[in-house]
């Protein structure tokens, strides 16, 4: 049985700030996790969901006795909260939204409340990234021996929330709905298993891609993988995604980078691989997604192949193939200048380290505004047909 554990990212998400501090009091909330009171106040049912486990996550730590206690707690509780969004979801609860506040709801807790032993800060920020690496699905990811073909995806959380507190994203939806997922495909055995990905530069930058995908590239235990998030009026399988980061909008923690279209800037790598500590990699990758058999898919969207991208030199154009892309400054690749296109230019960019031959790619899923249950499960549907086909190419 194949099981990657989230824990052994703890070393490559290093605990920056470690206080020696004993009962230094609460650490302060960031900023997500000081809008959990308005979307509580806004859309109580979908914040409150999952409020048994905070609340006995608030038990527990005020009846904890030592830290290795209290981590796996956390651990525990991060995991059943996955499960438990994986089950509604599954059972016809078409919403992602609640993982993602309740997440933010139990790091409150963590940071805030009284614990039953002198905890240091640095103590409940290990306590806090055990949450986060288990809520997202990171401990849970388990291919079944009998399967013959093992397919990774990757959701992303709700974003832009100052904008409208309560978006969803689709493609965390298609996680929740996929992790665990089994069918046949040509007389082979496929499944699918999923993580949540946040909408933060600064995991980007230490290296949250990079550990999550290493031990399946390494084994070569993985047959395929999509990263998916919310885009634009279709679904788009990103052909080219570009190194840069352009994109003027905020992450989920309101963080800027400084990057523009007339600047684009690298993203961090802090594993070594670059004296300036920026991630090298050429201008643009390609992915090795099968299209065509994905474009077939028939539904309420059209499924493009999106090779528009753009260069400091030559602006917004469709590039048809990375020679002619070799002497150029990416701005844009073909997903944008946001995270969505550097999650998959990281994918492809480790897998072509590893001189894998993998199908790797990008699905953009069509944009919707706030939250739509019927739209949201017809994308979701949509998704699933477009892997399966997919994977009868392998």
């Amino acid at each position: 049985m194949i099981k990657h554990s989230a824990f052994i990212m703890l070393s490559s998400l290093a605990l920056v700030t470690l206080s020696t501090a004993v009962n230094a009091g609460p650490l302060s909330k960031d900023v997500e996790e000081m809008r959990v009171s308005k979307a509580g106040q806004t859309m109580p049912n979908v914040v409150n969901r999952y409020q048994a486990i905070s609340d006995t996550v608030e038990v527990k730590l005020a009846q904890s006795t030592d830290e290795l206690a209290v981590t796996e707690m956390a651990a525990h509780q991060g995991h059943r909260l996955w499960q438990q969004a994986v089950r509604d979801v599954q059972s016809g609860h078409s919403d992602d939204r609640s993982l993602y506040w309740s997440r933010l709801s139990m790091r409150n807790v963590l940071k805030q409340e009284k614990a039953g032993f002198n905890v240091a800060d640095w103590q409940r920020d290990i306590l806090v990234k055990a949450v986060e690496k288990s809520s997202r699905g990171f401990s849970d990811i388990e291919f079944s021996p009998d399967t013959q073909i093992n397919i990774l995806v990757t959701g992303f959380d709700p974003f832009f929330l100052d904008r409208n507190i309560g978006q969803s994203n689709p493609s965390g939806l298609a996680a929740l709905a996929l992790d665990g997922y089994r069918f046949d495909v040509n007389g082979k055995k496929a499944q699918i298993e999923t993580v949540m990905i946040p909408v933060r530069y600064a995991d980007f930058d230490n290296g949250i891609i990079e550990s999550l995908l290493t031990p399946f590239y390494r084994d070569n235990s993985v047959d395929m993988v999509f990263t998916i998030s919310m885009g634009r009026e279709n679904f788009d399988i990103e052909r080219f995604p570009g190194r840069n980061r352009s994109a003027e909008a905020p992450d989920n923690l309101n963080v800027l980078t400084g990057a523009s279209q007339r600047n684009p800037k690298a993203p961090l790598f802090n594993n070594g691989t670059s004296t300036d500590g920026k991630l090298n990699g050429p201008e643009f990758v390609q992915f090795s997604l099968p299209i065509e058999a994905m474009a077939a898919v028939k539904g309420h969207w059209s499924v493009n192949d999106n090779n528009q991208i753009s260069t400091l030199s030559r602006g917004q154009f469709k590039a048809s193939s990375l020679a002619e892309l070799q002497n150029e400054i990416s701005v844009e690749g073909s997903g944008g200048g946001y995270l969505s296109n550097e999650i998959s230019y990281r994918s492809i960019l480790l897998r072509d380290q590893f001189n894998l031959n993998l199908p790797v790619g990008h699905i953009h899923t069509p944009r919707i505004k706030g939250y739509d249950s019927q739209v949201e499960s017809d994308i979701v549907e949509q998704i699933r047909a477009m892997i399966a086909a997919a994977a009868s190419t392998l």
